[in-house]
């Protein structure tokens, strides 16, 4: 009883008092999850955070600039066989280590289960972490070493996930060298800074972003085992890509030879008004300005080439130095906030089943930590090399786009 005491009067000093609404209802295991679960809320934040929500998203007067890139297609032979060679040596000497965003839901492709689970519809039936797995057990062949993987999952599927891979024996990756670690997640909140309780009883949760990946790192520890084990470069790539390639010599060499802390892959947007984030320096330093943010004219801008200004599409694979990843997990990125439908139950205890937007959750991205570099280098790719999106259920970046794109991708290396 000192514990629900100590509860009841945190919630009072927070006018938060509706989180127990559901209290009594719950068995004494129950209790006891919603009591640790409140015990774990940094009020503060989330008070700042609902007067962020009031303010809305300010560009005020940051000077957006294009950003320089390195075109991997058009390196002279001699280039890349020198880049090559650096990048081989780094990997070989086990510099290199590899993580997969891997938080998310099959939900928008019509599918029950974690993302990476899902089967895109080749004759092999494989799943999407099997075929980001072929790769790097194909780089570990190549170099006589086993590529550290790093996994994170969410609260929401990471006992599937480990489940998964157990069911396939690891994809034949040596198990000790597969680390799983969850992402951190943030209560979400009403439009009066009510923190809402789902239909559990328990506190509306939902993941802290992408950029949720650096804290994630270091509280699980698996930053701890990458500099155990002597890591340099930690490549970060999404789930729902099967052609990202995240073991590449080049990308890791243009990033060394440069001298950068980070580096980043991109292809050139599709169309001007193609919904992406690009690459850019804002007031100086690398970012990525969203579509959201950008106007219609610094989109359609061309330069003496006809290329676009803006066209350096962020496609979430990054790479960063561990240096810079330790500093970067010991300070917070900035939370965005997000507008969402969500289901709750009231202070009433009555279900209320949202038919719009209702909700806040907060999340940060990945490429906020941009900004606390002096450099970065961008290397742009080729589309249909490294980036098949499956985002959609049909139509674009879909498993049907993906899959052709894989198996178009294989049919031209096999040439």
């Amino acid at each position: 009883m000192e514990k629900y005491e100590k509860v009841k009067e945190i919630l009072k000093k927070n006018n938060q008092e509706q989180l127990l609404v559901c209290y009594d209802k719950l068995d004494e295991k129950g209790k006891e999850k919603l009591l640790d679960q409140i015990l774990n809320v940094d009020f503060d934040l989330i008070n700042k955070l609902y007067e962020q929500t009031k303010k809305g998203v300010e560009m005020g007067d940051d000077v957006i600039e294009p950003v320089d890139y390195v075109d991997k297609s058009k390196l002279s032979k001699e280039e890349y066989e020198k880049l090559e060679k650096i990048g081989d040596q780094a990997i070989k000497d086990g510099k290199l280590a590899v993580l997969t965003l891997a938080g998310g839901q099959g939900t928008r492709l019509g599918y029950n289960g974690p993302k990476g689970t899902f089967d895109i519809g080749l004759d092999t039936h494989e799943s999407l972490f099997e075929l980001i797995c072929k790769p790097i057990k194909e780089a570990n062949k190549k170099y006589g070493i086993t590529i550290p993987w790093y996994i994170m999952t969410s609260h929401e599927n990471n006992a599937q996930t480990v489940k998964f891979f157990e069911d396939h024996d690891y994809f034949g990756y040596p198990k000790n060298d597969v680390i799983f670690f969850i992402q951190g997640e943030l209560p979400m909140i009403d439009t009066e800074g009510k923190i809402l309780v789902n239909e559990q009883g328990f506190l509306k949760l939902a993941a802290d972003g992408h950029g949720g990946v650096f804290e994630s790192m270091l509280k699980s520890g698996a930053l701890e085992d990458m500099n155990k084990r002597k890591i340099e470069w930690v490549f970060i790539g999404p789930v729902d890509n099967p052609l990202v390639n995240m073991v590449d010599p080049i990308f890791v060499a243009v990033a060394e030879t440069r001298k950068c802390m980070a580096a980043g892959k991109s292809v050139v947007k599709a169309r001007p008004e193609e919904r992406v984030g690009v690459f850019c320096k804002r007031n100086g330093k690398p970012s990525v300005v969203e579509y959201t943010e950008i106007s219609e004219e610094m989109s359609n801008k061309r330069d003496e080439n006809g290329e676009l200004v803006f066209g350096e599409s962020h496609i979430n694979c990054n790479l960063f130095n561990i240096k810079r990843v330790n500093e970067i997990a010991a300070n917070k990125l900035p939370y965005h906030e997000a507008f969402k439908k969500a289901n709750y139950i009231n202070s009433k205890g009555e279900l209320v089943v949202a038919d719009k937007p209702n909700a806040y959750k907060f999340e940060t991205f990945i490429f906020d930590a941009f900004q606390s570099m002096e450099s970065m280098a961008i290397m742009r790719v080729k589309r249909e090399d490294e980036f098949a999106p499956v985002k959609n259920a049909e139509g674009v970046d879909s498993p049907e786009t993906a899959r052709e794109l894989y198996i178009n991708f294989h049919k031209n290396s096999a040439k």
